[in-house]
This record gives C-alpha cells, structure tokens and sequence, in this order.
C-alpha cells in the first residue's frame, strides 16, 4: 500500500535549513541530504511506515543513518504527515524559546 506523503510547512522548513547548511560546509553536501531524506520519504509512503521507534502514543520518529537527523512524522490512514525533521545536536529546549 502506498500513503500519501504530507511534509508540514516547519518540516519543510528544517530540511531547507539543513540543505543549505550542509552546502555551506561542501558544495553538492546539500543535495545529497536532499537526495538521502528524500529516500527515507520513499520508505515511508511505499514500505512499512510502522518499523520505526515509537516516543510517545501518537508520534513515530525514523532517525536517519547517515546524518544527525530524525523524522517525526505520524500515520493517519493512508496520510504520512511529517511535522519536523529533527537535528538531533540541537537542543529541544532552546528550540522551544
């Protein structure tokens, strides 16, 4: 079964962020982080959304292998809805301020 991938507007955000960090630090660094979530993405609306790590009732985090990043995303029907994709060297208290 296939879902429906829906990426919030502060996901989208993140990603952005994260992109042109990575290219600051190497030219091409940024697409590959593109190219590497987007194969997480992948996974998620054609494979098993449910082989994650469950944090809390409701919310499914996928932390990614290659970078410090962990997609917080939930499963309703057939909807994917990823809410944030986490740079797990930030602080989530100062995030919160």
């Amino acid at each position: 079964m296939a879902f429906n991938l829906i990426i919030e507007q502060e996901a989208q955000l993140e990603i952005e962020d994260a992109i042109y960090w990575y290219e600051s630090k190497q030219d091409g660094l940024g697409e590959e982080f593109l190219d590497y979530i987007g194969g997480y993405f992948e996974t998620l609306i054609t494979g098993n959304p449910d082989f994650e790590i469950k944090r809390k009732p409701v919310f499914r985090e996928l932390p990614l292998k290659r970078f410090p990043y962990v997609i917080v995303y939930e499963k309703i029907n057939n909807d994917i809805i990823v809410y944030s994709v986490f740079n797990t060297y930030q602080n989530p208290i100062k995030k919160l301020k």
